[in-house]
C-alpha cells in the first residue's frame, strides 16, 4: 500500500518510494530562499499598495572567509611597513654623481752625479734612508677607521682599505712594474673612470690627464727589471668626509725598488730608484660597496730619470754608473689648450745610498 501522499493505486514500479524523495532535488533549504534577490509580496501587501507581485530584495553580503581576512591583513600590514621603512631608512638614496677626470702631474728628478750602485741591494738599502722602511704592503698602514657625521666605521674601514688595495696592486705588483700589465690596476677603478684610463694606456701623453705612469708606476722593460722583490714602502693613509655622499682619502707613499739592468746576470750591480705618490681617492656609497675606487689627483716624483726623456708611458730609470743627459724636457707652448707645462726637478745626494 502507498503511503499518505502515493497515489491509490501505488507507485509506478522503478518510482523511488517516499513522496519527498522525487522532488529532493528542487526542494530548497531556508537560507536559500533567504539569500534570493526577488521575493513574493504577501496577498494582504498587494491589496493595499497595489504593488507588483515581487520585489527585489538588497543583496546580502556575505562575511569574507576568515583565510581570507588574514591574508588581506597581513597583506595591509606589509605594504604598510614598506613604506615606513622607506620613509625612515637612516641612509639616503645616493645621488648620480660624475667622477672627476684624473688630474695628473708626473716629475721626474734627474741625478747631480752618476748613480751610486752595488751588487748587493740589501747594501744599497742599509745605507739608504730607506733603511728603516717596512716591506711591501706592510709600509701601507692607516690609522684606527673612526666614523664621520655620515658615514659608520666600518665605510670608513672599507675607503682607507680600498685605497690601499689600489697602492699594492699600481706600486708593488711585479707585473704591473715591468710586465705591462694593468688589468690588476683596471679593476679597481670606477667605471667612469676606465674611458680615460685606456686612452692612457693607447695614446699615452704628457698633457696632465693622460699619462700611463699618473696611474701606476711602470718601468720599462727594455731598460730595468727588479733586483728584489722586498721593495719598501713608507707613507699614510688620511680619510676624512668630502661631503655627505663622499668619503675622500689622501695617501702619501715613498717607494724604493732596487733596479738591474733588463737581461743582466746576478754579477750586475744594482741601484735604487725612488717614487714620491700623493694621490687623492673618492669613495661614494656604490664605491664602498663594490670595492672601487675613484682616483681624482696623482701627484708623482720619480728618479734618478733623465729630464729630457718623456715619462707619459713608462719610466725609464738611470741605473748604476749613469748620469744625466744634459738639458732638460722639450718646450712647451703656453698657448696651446690641454698642454699641461713640463716640468723636471733635481735628485738630492741625501736621497741617494752612500756607497
Amino acid at each position: 500500500m502507498g503511503g499518505p501522499g502515493d497515489p491509490p493505486e501505488g507507485l509506478p514500479e522503478g518510482a523511488p518510494s517516499g513522496g519527498e524523495d522525487e522532488y529532493r532535488s528542487v526542494v530548497f533549504d531556508e537560507s536559500f530562499v533567504r539569500a534570493a534577490r526577488l521575493q513574493e509580496y504577501s496577498a494582504q501587501e498587494r491589496m493595499a499598495d497595489h504593488a507588483p507581485a515581487v520585489r527585489r530584495r538588497p543583496l546580502l553580503h556575505r562575511a569574507l572567509p576568515r583565510q581570507a581576512l588574514i591574508l588581506v591583513l597581513l597583506i595591509a600590514v606589509a605594504f604598510a611597513t614598506a613604506i615606513y621603512m622607506g620613509v625612515r631608512h637612516p641612509y639616503q638614496a645616493p645621488r648620480a654623481q660624475t667622477v672627476e677626470p684624473l688630474r695628473m702631474t708626473v716629475i721626474p728628478l734627474a741625478p747631480q752625479s752618476a748613480v751610486p750602485g752595488a751588487t748587493d741591494p740589501e747594501a744599497l738599502y742599509a745605507h739608504s734612508p730607506a733603511a728603516q722602511f717596512r716591506v711591501g704592503a706592510q709600509g701601507i698602514t692607516f690609522p684606527a677607521a673612526r666614523r664621520t657625521a655620515h658615514f659608520s666605521e666600518s665605510q670608513v674601514y672599507a675607503a682607507l682599505s680600498n685605497a690601499k688595495n689600489y697602492l699594492v696592486a699600481s706600486s708593488l705588483d711585479p707585473a704591473v712594474l715591468t710586465g705591462g700589465a694593468v688589468r690588476p690596476v683596471r679593476l679597481l677603478l670606477d667605471p667612469q673612470q676606465l674611458d680615460q684610463f685606456d686612452q692612457s694606456f693607447s695614446h699615452p701623453a704628457s698633457d696632465g690627464r693622460h699619462a700611463a705612469t699618473g696611474w701606476l708606476v711602470r718601468f720599462d722593460p727594455s731598460r730595468a727589471r727588479l733586483a728584489d722583490q722586498d721593495i719598501r714602502v713608507q707613507g699614510t693613509l688620511q680619510a676624512t668626509e668630502a661631503d655627505s655622499d663622499t668619503l675622500e682619502v689622501s695617501a702619501d707613499h715613498t717607494v724604493v725598488y732596487a733596479l738591474k739592468p733588463a737581461g743582466s746576470d746576478a754579477k750586475a750591480k744594482a741601484s735604487l730608484f725612488t717614487v714620491r705618490r700623493q694621490l687623492t681617492f673618492r669613495f661614494d656609497r656604490d664605491d664602498l660597496h663594490l670595492n672601487q675606487a675613484e682616483l681624482v689627483a696623482a701627484y708623482v716624483q720619480a728618479g734618478p730619470l733623465t729630464c729630457a726623456e718623456d715619462t707619459a708611458n713608462h719610466l725609464r730609470p738611470l741605473l748604476a754608473g749613469q748620469t744625466a743627459k744634459a738639458g732638460g724636457p722639450a718646450g712647451t707652448d703656453p698657448f696651446a689648450t690641454g698642454s699641461a707645462t713640463a716640468l723636471c726637478g733635481t735628485l738630492s745626494t741625501s736621497a741617494e745610498p752612500k756607497v
